[in-house]
């Protein structure tokens, strides 16, 4: 298994992925403040692992703090969780794991629990949420390894795998299960600009896992969905909304128009914690607007004139109508969205998360 992130002793140890593919290195953080740089930076990214790193970033606050009271204590971690929570917004996973943390210390703050007691309780909330990513994108793939091709080619965007997780994938964890079980399934994944988080991040692991791989550029996929190429579509996702309108890395949208135009099934595969009940549709999802040099820069060096204008969201929003199906750790959710969706957050009995304040 690929080892995205690791509570270490001495701190986080992230998997540079801005290094990748041609360097495996790691950045270890060692407070909330490095944290918070690693997700920011994109260090460290895909929902699953900026949730689990919010975790990690609330629990390495409270456990370095140095307050010897709960009121001074209180006042930090509103600072740590306000601090991390600044860095992405469009993930709604990175608030889920900052405020599942926040939570249990309100809860052990408020019945005066002893501070050595508190702080090992939120690491050990903390390396616990780790551990259940794992087996949670494993119950993902298996829930959606049928819905795959038996033989055939899999289109995937962006990277949603053990890269994007704390281990196995979301998408790629659907096909990774897919294979386990005897599918003969090969890969096109779209290299995904500006980024490039399919040439160097999919390919990669994939790679490593010796499932057959092919680089596309971005405009590609159309060509080869009309010559019937692709057989299936699956993405990860970076916030669901209550009607299953999905944000997803930019350029997802325009595969999902492809995919419908071709008869092509679309698939979403994301955990539970991904989707953000508070939030009625896609309109209402927040965009990252990343750094113009994304754009204007190709391995440092400039390939656009001086001065041009430039416009970087780092996602879109995929129209539920354009959706197959959602694949969670909980079941696959079908349209009409608002409905499954409401209907197995009456049977989780979780509550919509307000976010974190």
């Amino acid at each position: 298994m690929i080892p995205t992130l690791e509570w270490l002793p001495e701190g986080v140890n992230f998997l540079d992925q801005t290094k990748l593919p041609l360097e495996e290195t790691y950045v270890l953080a060692t407070d909330y403040k490095q944290v918070a740089s690693v997700i920011r930076d994109m260090i460290t990214r895909g929902a699953m692992a900026i949730g689990v790193s919010g975790a990690m970033g609330v629990a390495i606050g409270i456990h370095r703090s140095t307050a010897t009271s709960i009121p001074a204590l209180n006042q930090e971690v509103a600072e740590i969780s306000a601090h991390l929570a600044a860095t992405r917004p469009t993930a709604v996973n990175l608030f889920w794991g900052i405020d599942r943390v926040r939570t249990l210390y309100n809860s052990l703050a408020a019945g005066n629990t002893p501070i050595p007691e508190i702080k090992a309780a939120v690491v050990a909330l903390a390396r616990e949420m780790y551990d259940e990513d794992i087996a949670n994108c494993r119950q993902l793939g298996a829930n959606g390894a049928s819905l795959m091709p038996q033989k055939g080619t899999v289109l995937t965007h962006c990277n949603a795998g053990a890269l994007a997780a704390c281990g196995y994938g979301s998408a790629l964890g659907v096909i990774r299960a897919a294979i386990e079980r005897g599918h003969q399934i090969d890969v096109f994944a779209d290299e995904t600009r500006p980024y490039l988080q399919g040439a160097r991040l999919t390919a990669w692991e994939l790679m490593k896992d010796n499932i057959p791989t092919t680089v596309l550029c971005d405009n590609m996929s159309a060509h080869l969905m009309k010559q019937g190429r692709i057989q299936a579509v699956i993405v990860g996702a970076d916030r669901i909304a209550a009607n299953g309108d999905t944000a997803n890395k930019i350029g997802t949208y325009a595969v999902s128009i492809l995919a419908k135009e071709h008869r092509i099934p679309f698939y979403v595969a994301a955990p539970w914690a991904t989707l953000d009940l508070a939030t009625s549709h896609g309109d209402k999802i927040p965009i990252e607007q990343r750094d113009p040099r994304e754009l204007t820069h190709l391995n440092g060096r400039q390939i656009t004139p001086h001065g041009v204008a430039i416009e970087n969201p780092a996602f879109d929003v995929t129209p539920a109508k354009y959706i197959t199906a959602i694949i969670t750790e909980r079941g696959v959710l079908r349209a009409p969205f608002t409905e499954s969706i409401a209907a197995m957050a009456s049977q989780s009995q979780i509550p919509a998360l307000a976010g974190v304040s």
